[in-house]
């Protein structure tokens, strides 16, 4: 299936004026406009605090790292 011609797009836009009137149609844009922008903020707000897991992650694996290797040296000087 194509996307919709000039013609098509007409009448799209013939049928939206006729079901929600000419006053309707700006506030459901606003609406749209402000749930896009509502779900973007989201989106960033869970990539931030993947991110903020991630450097959890990596820095308890780095005080491990540490951990175990100060555990060898003194081994080592115990031999």
């Amino acid at each position: 299936m194509s996307m919709p011609g000039g013609f098509e797009m007409v009448i799209i836009v013939l049928v939206i004026l006729l079901l929600f009137g000419a006053k309707r149609i700006p506030e459901l844009a606003r609406g749209i406009g402000q749930g896009i922008n509502e779900f973007r903020k989201a989106s960033d707000d869970i990539k931030k605090e993947i991110d903020k897991g991630k450097e959890g992650v990596e820095e308890s694996t780095r005080y491990e790292e540490k951990k175990s290797t100060e555990k060898e040296t003194t081994e080592q000087k115990n031999n």
